[in-house]
């Protein structure tokens, strides 16, 4: 699925204000020098990279399903443009307070951290899912480049027991450490194709990459919700459903789908930091790790989404927008983004 592009609303008044930054830009499109669309791309643009966790999505029957992922955008954390309440409080509603700007959105359901070129399964195929590299592709063949750029991917790679031999289901370890491996490396180099276009821009660059959701605590508002359905099985209608995209999501595999999470969260701290140390003397480029996500309390039954207790509800797309947001601070005054 392609990329959705939103731009803020009321941004013509918002920049005609005598107080925007942007009100010179404004006027030269008022008097005929410039024209809508090149007023647009002097707006900051925010792009999110990710997975299902990133999007409104949630799981009920095939078609139901196939149709919601093709066709659903916003209604997330990082964007929705209902208003609120009932809306999201989505990071794009707090963006939009104090500036207009661009969101662009490239997450998509089931996307993976993968290796370019690598053949994806046939579900994958008929969502038009794109992986890592694809949406790392589509930000480098974009004509206006992002100057801010928000990374949470990866919630995928860590169902280690998909496809795994019986031996290392009963004895993991080599497992875990194998797919963490793998996980850095194939993120290192799509991070590095970003950042070598970064650093061709005419613009300051600002990307963020947040470690995956805090799967302890999620598990637990999961238990919760299992024993609600236990106890009423008209709630969370499709909540076994999940089992059949995420082995690992079942209860015997969860101890090991927290580990491997964690591990993986390591690897993207220290790979960021490796960056950091690398392009520190860049004025155009900054690349930060947050925890935001990873520490964020997702322990509460209500969070999950009433129909199949996986994705996040509106309350839970709350918690994590505020969370995510309350990190963009370091990232926001490098932009110049007050």
């Amino acid at each position: 699925m392609k990329s959705t592009l939103v731009i803020s609303s009321n941004f013509l008044a918002d920049i005609a204000e005598p107080t925007s930054r942007f009100q010179r830009d404004y006027l030269a499109h008022r008097n005929g020098e410039i024209t809508q669309a090149e007023l647009i791309e002097q707006l900051p643009h925010v792009a999110m990279i990710g997975d299902s966790v990133c999007t409104g999505i949630y799981i009920s029957s095939i078609w139901s399903t196939f149709w919601r992922a093709r066709t659903c955008r916003g209604n997330s954390w990082f964007l929705d443009t209902n208003p609120a309440p009932p809306g999201i409080r989505s990071v794009s509603k707090k963006l939009e307070e104090f500036i207009p700007f661009v969101a662009i959105e490239c997450a998509g359901i089931g996307a993976l951290v993968d290796h370019e070129g690598q053949r994806q399964n046939f579900f994958r195929r008929i969502l038009r899912t794109r992986n890592f590299s694809g949406q790392i592709g589509d930000l480098l063949a974009a004509k206006r480049f992002p100057d801010l750029i928000l990374i949470s991917i990866g919630h995928n790679n860590v169902d280690w027991a998909w496809r795994s031999p019986r031996g290392e289901l009963q004895q993991p370890e080599n497992r875990l450490q194998r797919q963490s491996q793998d996980f850095r490396e194939n993120f290192a180099r799509q991070v590095r194709r970003l950042i070598d276009c970064t650093r061709m821009q005419g613009h300051p660059v600002a990307v963020v990459v947040y470690g995956l959701v805090n799967f302890e605590s999620y598990f637990q508002g999961r238990e919760i919700a299992e024993r609600l359905r236990t106890q009423d099985p008209s709630r969370y209608p499709h909540l076994e459903t999940t089992y059949k995209y995420l082995t690992s999501f079942r209860p015997a595999y969860r101890r090991n789908l927290i580990r491997l999470a964690r591990m993986v969260n390591e690897e993207l701290r220290e790979m960021v930091s490796e960056l950091h140390r690398e392009f520190t003397d860049s004025a155009k480029v900054q690349v930060r790790y947050s925890d935001a996500l990873a520490t964020a309390d997702l322990s509460r039954a209500e969070l999950l989404h009433p129909i199949d207790g996986w994705h996040a509800s509106v309350e839970g797309h709350n918690v994590l927008a505020e969370a995510a947001f309350a990190d963009l601070g370091p990232s926001l005054e490098f932009l110049g983004i007050q």
